[in-house]
This record gives C-alpha cells, structure tokens and sequence, in this order.
C-alpha cells in the first residue's frame, strides 16, 4: 500500500493550516509553515541526489529542523537516522558508517567534535550541513559544511515526489539503541510499523485535535519522536517543544499553555518534584499524565497525586515502543502495574521457547504484531535472536496477574543467582527508592567467594541526608528474604545512565561486575 508519514504533515497542511502545530521556544509555527519547511528540506534532499533507500541522519538539539528533516525524509523514501548528541566521536563515527548515511546535518554547537570524524565517516564532503543559531558561529563556519537555512531557503514549497513510490512496508528510520551491551543496535522502523503505533498512542492518550501536548524528551529519542511528536501532529495537536529539558521551564509550561496532556520520563519527574515548584501551579488544564521508562517507586505516584497529577505507567522499548499502558482508572487499584496490552499488541508471559506461561509465573515479556520493528539494521544474527517466528523477545523478565495486568521484574540480563537462588534487583531497587534519605538506587550481581554472586547497592543520598549500610540493610528488613540484601553498598554523588534517563548498569558491572574484590 502507498502511504507514507511524510503524509502528516502535508494533510495537516491542507485541514488546519492555520493552527499551531508546534510553540518551539514560545515561537508559534503552523501546520502550513511546518509543511512548507519540510518541502523545501526535500527539494534540497533531492537536489542532492538523495534517493529512496538512501540513509541520512541528523544531530540536532530539539528544534523544528529536526521534524523538517524527518517529514522531508519520510515523503521521499530515504531512511531517517538521529543521532544522540551526547555521544562521544567514536560512537558517531559507528553508527554513521554503521548505517552507511550519506548527510549529515548537525548544531553548530558540535562543529568540533564532527570536524574530529567526518574523515572518518561515510558521509559524502558535500552533505556536510550545519545549523547555526549562534551568530558568532555564522563568522565560524567550516570551508567543508554548508548553512542549512542557505540551502533550505532557496528551496520551492511545492509537494515532492519521490523517484520510487513510498509505501508502508517500506523503512521511515533507524533508531540505535542505547548499546547496553556491546555496540548499538540499530532499530529499523518501517512506515507501516510507526503508523500503527501513532494509532495506539491516539488511542491510549485520547488524543483530540485541541489538545496542548507538553513534553521535553529529546527527538533523537523513541519516546520523543514516536511516542510523542509524531502521533501528536498526526492528531492535530499543539506540541510545546523546548529545545532542551528544564523542570522549572516544563511546570511553568503546564500552567502557561494549559497543557492537557503532559509525558515526561520517572526521572525527569524526579527533577519536576524537587524544585518544589510544581504546588504553585495550576495544573487544573491536564487531563492525561503518562510516564515512566523505568523502575518507579509509589512514593513518586503519590507525590504527583498530592499536586492533582495521576500518572499512567507506560511500558515499551525502541524495538516496540509503548506496548502496554496502565487505564486511568487503575493507577490506584493496579499500582505498580505496567498495565495492558495496546490496541494493536499482542503481548504474553513466555519461557524460552515463547510458550505462555500461567499467570503468576515470572517469565520474559514477548510481545507480537504491527508494531514491532522490522529488524535490526545489517544485523540478521541479532535480529534472529530478538524476533523468533514473528515474536519479540523484549529481555524483560515479568508476570500477569489473575486479572491480566503485567508487572516489570528485572531486565534479563540484570539478575543473578546468590546462594542457588535467583535474585531481581529491580525488586530491591523499588524498595530502596521508597526510602526517604535516597535519590537514586542500582543494584548489581559481583563475585563472591561464599554465595558465588551477591549484590552490590550503588546508592546516591538525597540532600542534606548521611546514610550508613547499616541503615539500608535495616530498612530492607521484614520486605525481602535476607538473601537478597546487597553484601555490599557505596554511596555515589551520580550514576551512568543513558540518553534517555535510564541507568547504564553496564558501567557498573565493567568496573565492578567482574574485578570486584571483597
């Protein structure tokens, strides 16, 4: 079937010109002018000799560019690949000549660190393409990269056409993953996948064409392209974009836009409520809160319930984003579920060969239908033990309860066996971060002479707050079987995490997973 999302925008166009899609930096920009921009990044793909096939990728803060770029892709047939702007050079110079891009459109802030690799690089000297924003960057401008407002505004606003029909089976973009294990992975993503998951997230969110939608996940991220953006200009919404995420910024946003649905990560929630900012707010306009993305404790819930704000705990990965959501109506009742299956998910408790299991029982999550990638970019081997006979191993080790709800355990690969038995430590960090005194809590297996692995608690105090091991051990008392307290704990200013808030275990284990030495 022919139909791409490039489609969005230019429907958008045509139904609502005039109405905001996006407030970026408080600066309004309608549907019309979106798609007028996103015409004009293709015709300028195109002149380039982009064809359908072809990969292009961009590192670039949030910015209405970075959508231009994505729609303008999406129209033409040529895959879309962001890249973290966090990353270091050696792991930009992997995942462009991974994906074999040939553009590159970057921030005038990483002139630099791209100056360091693009030799490197498979991309071609001629799609070297800087925005600036800086004026003094203007004067800076490299001999090898052009200016991307040059080029795009000498562009025609007419509709592309693309040399080779786009159709829904056909790949939109390439997400790498966070790279917990080993080199990235990268995620391809077909039109066709991210269609049916722009239907499940209208339907989870109820989303409605007057909606203000508040979110500062960062683009290059599943959550803020997929999850949030796409869907929501597909609706018809109003997306309030902030190039980068501040929590003074984002509880002053709910108040000024009267935002009615409002996303944001466990962790950023954490910053939200620190500020203590979030009681002087009227948050009177929201009617949909959704989070998560990682383990989050009960007192974070009712912190937010305490400010008229009730949570819906999401569940997905890059690989198939947004699989289940907890109801509205349960977050009370089901607390601490990851909730039911979407519209177009089919998702069950399996053992290692993807037969369900009894509820109750932990086993990995597996999950099956439209929504699920494609496959990992050149990567068949990785892909054959991710996707077996059309199902999606997710590593995620879970249950269902009577009533049909799914609970997180732990990542697979993240338990270990003490003394015979087989240890989560998701479970152990979910009541550590209930304890008043903690901020942030990662528990991982290390050697041990006596039990063979016994756990180790990285732990990061909260202000103003001296904790000992003696006090942790003592508040796990009565809520865990003994062996299943951590054998060692240390105390930390800050621990890795990802581009996307979650926390870089892989880190911990590479300095004490294997060495450690009691």
């Amino acid at each position: 079937m022919e139909w791409s999302i490039g489609n969005i925008t230019t429907k958008r166009s045509i139904l609502n010109p005039d109405k905001t899609a996006i407030f970026f930096n408080d600066e309004p920009i309608t549907y019309k002018e979106l798609n007028d921009n996103v015409n004009r990044a293709a015709d300028y793909l195109k002149k380039k000799g982009l064809k359908k096939g072809d990969r292009i990728s961009v590192m670039l803060k949030n910015c209405p560019e970075f959508l231009e770029v994505y729609f303008a892709a999406a129209k033409l047939g040529i895959i879309f690949v962001p890249v973290n702007f966090r990353l270091m050079g050696p792991e930009i110079k992997f995942q462009l000549n991974n994906c074999g891009s040939r553009l590159l459109i970057f921030h005038d802030d990483f002139i630099n660190i791209i100056d360091g690799i693009r030799t490197q690089c498979k991309v071609e000297d001629d799609k070297f393409i800087c925005l600036v924003e800086k004026t003094e960057n203007s004067k800076n401008l490299p001999a090898w990269a052009q200016e991307y407002y040059a080029v795009r505004n000498s562009c025609c606003i007419d509709e592309p056409v693309p040399d080779e029909p786009v159709k829904l089976d056909d790949p939109l973009a390439i997400i790498y993953t966070s790279g917990v294990t080993g080199d990235p992975k990268g995620a391809l993503l077909s039109h066709g996948q991210t269609y049916y998951k722009n239907m499940q997230n209208i339907f989870y969110a109820d989303l409605r064409e007057d909606d203000i939608y508040l979110s500062q996940l960062p683009l290059f991220h599943s959550g803020g392209l997929f999850v949030v953006t796409t869907p929501g200009l597909c609706r018809g919404t109003t997306i309030v974009l902030r190039q980068s995420f501040d929590p003074e910024q984002f509880i002053t946003d709910i108040q000024k836009y009267k935002a009615t649905i409002i996303f944001a990560l466990t962790t950023m929630w954490r910053f939200i409520l620190q500020t203590k900012k979030l009681p002087e707010v009227d948050v009177s306009s929201v009617r949909v809160v959704i989070g998560g993305g990682e383990r989050t404790p009960k007192r974070l819930f009712d912190d937010l319930a305490e400010n008229g704000l009730y949570m819906q705990q999401v569940f997905g990965q890059t690989e198939n984003s947004i699989m289940m959501v907890l109801p509205k109506k349960d977050i009370q009742r089901k607390m601490g579920s990851i909730g039911l299956p979407g519209f177009f998910t089919e998702v069950w408790i399996a053992d290692k060969e993807g037969n369900e299991l009894p509820h109750g029982t932990i086993g990995e999550i597996v999950a099956r239908g439209p929504n699920v990638m494609s496959g990992y970019w050149n990567d068949p081997k990785k892909t054959a033990n991710t996707i077996i006979n059309g199902i999606l191993f997710t590593g995620d080790l879970g249950y269902r309860d009577d009533d049909g709800y799914f609970y997180i355990v732990d990542r697979a690969k993240d338990m270990y066996r003490s003394g015979g038995e087989n240890v989560y430590p998701a479970e152990i960090e979910k009541i550590l971060s209930e304890h008043p005194g903690i901020t942030n809590v990662a528990i991982i297996g290390v050697p041990d002479e006596k039990w063979g692995e016994a756990g180790m608690a990285f732990i990061i105090p909260s202000e103003k707050n001296t904790l000992t091991k003696e006090e942790i051990l003592e508040f796990l008392k009565g809520k865990i079987a003994k062996y299943k307290f951590p054998s060692h704990v240390k105390f930390m200013e800050s621990i890795p995490m990802t581009a996307s808030g979650k926390m870089r275990k892989v880190e911990l284990k590479k300095q004490y997973g294997v060495s450690f030495k009691n």
